[in-house]
């Protein structure tokens, strides 16, 4: 068959309606219920390991702690977050967004070079919907065959009892899932807290984990596989980062078409005809229901079930593995080999510089953040020749050690401090203070209603911490 001809199969399966690339939806638009079989292969099996290790994680880290501090808590209510064991505070959100941008960014790099590979082997949804919630589903109605009987089957004592074990399951493991994400939240000190002292003492925080329940459980009994192809904006900006140099799950048009059905000891070059022996079983494995011979779309997910379904096949007649692979359009269409694009390269310098950048804040935060704020409505006051200005100081420590400070004015000089309590201030680790202090002056050191100054705040060694600007006020004076 000549390449024009390959070329024009091509572009007809790639332009056929849109609607029959929506394997979760009918030609009028009514939701199909996807049923996929059970894949078994080689990518499944290292899908597997990845997702026993990721879920390992997920189960363990609210546990960990550094430093006694969690591994990771993103406290929103009470505006506490740990990252890694670091204290992160209000005052570091730039810190934080700055993080979340190069998380975005990174992940679109992968987009960029490796396609969805996010979305088929990372994603939480995928994870817990192909590696958890689709396995009880295959433990307790079997494989897709009998899963299509079972929904096709009258409600007998058979199907209300299957149906009631899944969504039974189900509903345990979603109330599951939602204890750990709470301790993401809360901390799992908390979330024991409130299974022990049961939902009265803790209205709020229980509503909110019940309400965490229903959601997940309305997510993986229901919504699933629609959460990848109409909810999720990632997939939705799938068609604006790929390119030709993108590598996807493809499948090889030129090898493949014209498809036709298998026939014993036929020469099938001779006769025109492709690899692909049109046995569907690429699409029977998927879990969006695409057929990923109509070209590359947006609901697929990278999950490489199709690739061990056809590698299977082709093993089976004996015909060469890869029909359906890991590739680049260029790959498939010119046979050209995979490049680091130009877009690439500037992609990942940006993101290098994002990571230096946000390295570097996280380096150089401090230990240590002190505020000097004047009370509302005070002004200054003068006895003894001396005018004296009333502050309310706020001292953070953002480490894990206890710390021993001094506070002192580091310009104007000759300043007098007075304490409302210890000259010595004892900070826990990861604790806020807040206390008064007055600062005096000559009146003679006073030139100006309103004086610039910087307060300091000192360590056990003389070091200076932190420091902070002010203004000191003082009478009024007509200068000539």
């Amino acid at each position: 068959m000549s390449a024009e001809s390959n070329n024009t199969k091509s572009l007809e399966i790639e332009n056929e309606d849109f609607r029959n690339s929506v394997g979760t939806m009918d030609e009028t638009g009514k939701r199909k219920w996807i049923f996929p079989r059970k894949p078994k292969g080689k990518y499944t099996n290292y899908r597997n390991y990845t997702s026993y290790v990721l879920l390992a994680l997920f189960f363990v880290l609210p546990f960990i702690k550094i430093n006694n501090n969690p591994f990771l808590l993103i406290n929103v209510i009470d505006g506490r977050f740990f990252i890694l064991g670091q204290p992160f505070y209000l005052q570091d959100f730039f810190i934080l967004a700055l993080g979340a941008v190069t998380s975005v960014i990174f992940v679109m790099l992968f987009t960029v070079v490796f396609g969805r590979i996010f979305c088929g082997w990372l994603c939480p949804q995928t994870l817990f919907m192909e590696m958890v919630f689709r396995k009880i589903e295959y433990w307790i109605e079997g494989d897709r065959n009998k899963q299509m009987k079972l929904d096709r089957q009258e409600w007998d004592a058979e199907k209300i009892r299957k149906r009631l074990t899944k969504w039974s399951v189900f509903l345990l493991i979603s109330l599951t899932i939602s204890h750990f994400m709470f301790m993401y939240i809360v901390g799992y000190e908390d979330v024991f807290r409130i299974m022990t002292q049961g939902p009265a003492e803790h209205s709020l925080k229980f509503t909110a984990m019940i309400f965490f329940t229903m959601t997940f459980y309305f997510v993986f009994a229901w919504l699933r596989e629609q959460v990848c192809t109409l909810v999720c904006p990632y997939g939705r900006l799938q068609g604006v980062l790929i390119d030709k140099q993108t590598i996807n799950v493809y499948y090889d048009f030129k090898r493949g078409e014209n498809r036709s059905k298998w026939r014993n000891n036929e020469d099938r070059k001779a006769t025109g005809k492709g690899d692909c022996i049109d046995c569907n079983q690429c699409v029977v494995v998927c879990p969006t229901g695409i057929d990923i011979r109509h070209g590359q779309q947006l609901e697929c997910v990278n999950c490489t079930a199709c690739i061990d379904a056809c590698d299977k096949v082709m093993e089976k007649v004996g015909l060469p593995k890869g029909l359906i692979r890991y590739a680049t359009e260029a790959e498939i269409e010119n046979r050209e080999k995979f490049s680091f694009t130009p877009r690439m390269k500037a992609t990942t310098v940006i993101l290098a510089l994002l990571v230096g950048f946000l390295g570097f804040l996280m380096y150089d935060r401090g230990s240590m953040e002190a505020k000097f704020i004047k009370p509302a409505g005070s002004t200054f006051f003068i006895k003894d020749g001396k005018i004296t200005n009333t502050f309310i100081y706020t001292l953070l420590n953002k480490s894990n050690e206890k710390k021993v400070l001094t506070i002192k004015v580091v310009s104007p000089e000759n300043a007098e401090i007075t304490y409302f309590g210890s000259e010595k201030i004892i900070l826990k680790g990861d604790q806020i203070l807040k206390g008064n202090i007055n600062i005096s002056f000559p009146e003679e050191k006073i030139k100006f209603s309103k004086q610039n100054m910087v307060i300091g705040v000192f360590d056990e060694q003389g070091k200076l911490v932190d420091s902070f600007e002010t203004t000191f006020e003082g009478p009024f004076k007509l200068v000539l």
